[in-house]
């Protein structure tokens, strides 16, 4: 546990905000208590950074907010409830990391950043497209957060994408989106350093949305739609430390995780994915 002294709000630049909300997963189920299973995990990943050299929470002061209460807030209704407590960290101030439940609730977190920021690009960690304009009769699905945003701004890329229907393969070339297939990468069509083809394509300030099965089954397995040909920790790990070098990182989220009972690895992956994050992307 962090001392108050670097954990109140008040002190605190990072303030994480818990999203434990599920309402259209459509395969394995959990991600509701994902967010929980993060901050639980985190109390075991370690404060100094050896690649960074830092110890983040103590320089920069990190406060975890009580989770928001989405019982009885469905589709827009909860967007719009999570975007104006996005949108008050943000006027406070506040570097802002959304833990989801499920991938629907990114839309809320990009909208508010999209309104408060200038010159912003999109970047989306995911298997999947989620491009669907609809998907088992809503249009707040899981697996049609991207086609949300794609209504506010198209400056969006794509990495990891290896699961994806007809028409979301249609509407990226029609709207021009950005999208690295796994394929390709690990294909090798934009050679060893596939993640400079990936920062070139974005814009001065970045906000991310992760989806943790990015990752390769292997090493992420407690999440609601995993597939196969995904990527590992090192070389993710490198892509995030350019962007942090790169670009200006105004805030981001992480979602899909989906926690099995007495398997903590997933939890303690995505807690230090987290803190990894705010150590690329914080500056000194």
């Amino acid at each position: 546990m962090i001392e108050e002294e670097y954990s109140s709000y008040e002190k605190s630049k990072i303030a994480i905000l818990p999203v434990p909300y599920e309402a259209t997963t459509s395969y394995g189920k959990g991600t509701g208590k994902g967010p929980e299973g993060i901050l639980n995990a985190s109390h075991f990943v370690e404060f100094f950074d050896e690649e960074m050299n830092r110890e983040l929470c103590f320089e920069k002061g990190i406060c975890s907010l009580y989770a928001l209460d989405m019982k009885g807030k469905k589709g827009k209704p909860a967007l719009d409830f999570i975007y104006r407590q996005v949108v008050d960290l943000i006027k406070d101030n506040k570097f802002v990391v959304t833990l989801g439940g499920e991938h629907t609730i990114s839309t809320a977190p990009i909208k508010a950043h999209f309104d408060n920021f200038k010159n912003i690009s999109v970047l989306h960690f995911d298997a999947h497209s989620d491009l669907r304009d609809e998907y088992e009769g809503t249009k707040y699905s899981h697996a049609c957060f991207a086609a949300r945003v794609a209504e506010f701004t198209t400056d969006i890329t794509q990495v990891g994408i290896r699961a994806q229907c007809i028409e979301e393969y249609k509407f990226i070339k029609e709207k021009k989106i950005r999208t690295f297939y796994s394929y390709e990468i690990h294909n090798g069509k934009y050679g060893k350093n596939w993640d400079d083809r990936v920062l070139d394509t974005l814009k001065k300030n970045v906000y991310v949305t992760f989806d943790v099965d990015y990752f390769d089954p292997s090493i992420m397995p407690s999440t609601g739609t995993p597939e196969p040909d995904g990527f590992l920790w090192s070389e993710t790990l490198r892509l995030l430390k350019k962007l942090g070098k790169r670009k200006n990182v105004v805030g981001f989220d992480v979602v899909e995780l989906a926690p099995v009972k007495d398997f903590p690895y997933p939890d303690f992956l995505t807690a230090k994915l987290v803190y990894k994050m705010l150590n690329y992307f914080i500056k000194k």
